[in-house]
């Protein structure tokens, strides 16, 4: 039985391994558009372009990991076409005939638009490593860079330029960061942390455009304001990538449609990772993030081999910026408070629906980050007093 994968990211290629650690002996074939072997993308817009990760340390696995595996990878190499009844790929002059498929096409970055300025030089958007190697050489310090953008990748490379001396400036159209993923106590204390390394944050005014004659050099601004820049990175969302499944008559609902097992509508095509959505609880659910990347897919290569087992989603994310790690467990959807534990350098935001816990975000506090953690994935809460009392021990909220 031959297995095809388009998407060589972090869901195509730790489903491929799965495949073979689960004991398929047949034909893998792992397709990837990007010249580069799978590597992990969150560090590009951390370590990598700070300089403190090399690019061998960024690819997932050995180059030797894929031959070993007989795995075929195809890189560089994209797809133009699916049929679904023929059970065919074309990629460049050569078909593929495939007996069941996994499509972990990931996502796109969600680009502004040519009228705004969007394609100008010096205008750079984060998510591939050709993108970050275009922006890498702008940083010097001393220069104006303007962020577009105040979620986790637009903080993320503000935290990178100011360490690197440069002069930051974000915009953020909502009234204030990360409104569409924190509560206001996150957003007040990444807020504080950016101000205090020297970033200008504005916030709750739009970007009217990008401004430049061949070149990116400021902005306008919806109040009237301009502000002048020598580059810019725009950091607004991604957008699952299902271009090549809804040519081929797969069905979508915010990313490829699949049901709890990662199935499609089309018989034998399965999806996972960024690109895909599924059941959770009355509607769907479709997360962006690595653990959920590898989760899934890992669920369907089994699934494809006949284990038939639902998959349930643990979530957690995570960011870097300047020295604190932030980590989050759980997802903070429909929340009513937030219970602050603050233990100085340690500090962690604890969201419930009333006196259930739903999410942490835990900044350089692993151990409630851990402990929520648990308790979230086993459908357990914590009393809200016990949490925000620093003389808690927080492992005894585990009894």
């Amino acid at each position: 039985m031959h297995i095809a994968i388009v998407g060589a990211g972090q869901a195509g290629a730790a489903l491929a391994a799965k495949l073979r650690a689960l004991g398929h002996t047949g034909p893998v074939t792992l397709i990837g558009a990007e010249p580069a072997a799978p590597y992990q993308r969150p560090p590009l817009s951390k370590a990598y372009l700070l300089g403190e990760m090399p690019l061998e340390r960024l690819m997932l696995r050995a180059p030797e990991f894929w031959q070993a595996q007989d795995i075929r990878l195809m890189t560089g190499a994209a797809v133009s076409s699916l049929d679904p009844v023929a059970r065919t790929l074309r990629v460049g002059d050569e078909v593929l005939r495939w007996d069941q498929l996994a499509l972990t096409t990931g996502a796109h970055v969600r680009r502004l638009p040519a009228a705004m300025g969007g394609n100008l030089p010096g205008v750079h958007y984060v998510r591939t490593l050709a993108d970050v190697d275009g922006m890498a050489p702008e940083f010097v310090a001393g220069r104006r860079v303007l962020i577009v953008g105040g979620g986790y990748i637009g903080l993320e490379a503000a935290a990178v330029a100011a360490k690197k001396g440069l002069h930051v400036t974000l915009i953020e159209a909502a009234p204030r960061i990360l409104q569409r993923v924190a509560a206001l106590e996150t957003s007040d204390w990444f807020r504080a942390l950016h101000t205090r390394h020297g970033v200008q944050i504005i916030e709750g005014v739009a970007l009217s455009g990008l401004t430049g004659q061949g070149l990116v050099s400021g902005a306008d601004l919806a109040d009237g304001r301009h502000i002048p820049c020598d580059f810019a990175i725009v950091g607004v969302g991604i957008l699952p990538e299902t271009a090549l499944a809804e040519a081929a008559g797969i069905a979508l609902d915010n990313g490829i449609a699949t049901d709890e097992q990662g199935r499609t509508s089309a018989p034998g095509i399965w999806a996972a990772g960024d690109c895909a959505s599924f059941p959770h609880g009355a509607g769907r659910l479709r997360l962006e993030s690595v653990p959920n990347a590898i989760d899934m897919a890992e669920c369907v290569a089994g699934n494809m081999l006949g284990a038939g087992k639902p998959y349930a989603p643990k979530p957690w994310f995570w960011s870097d910026q300047y020295d604190v790690k932030l980590q989050i467990a759980g997802l903070n959807t429909g929340y009513t408070r937030v219970v602050v534990r603050d233990g100085g350098t340690a500090r962690s935001h604890w969201y419930y629906a009333g006196d259930r816990l739903l999410a942490v975000d835990a900044m350089n506090d692993p151990r409630a980050f851990m402990i929520a953690r648990r308790l979230i994935e086993a459908g357990r809460s914590a009393d809200p007093a016990l949490v925000a009392d620093p003389a808690t021990d927080l492992k005894s909220l585990m009894g």
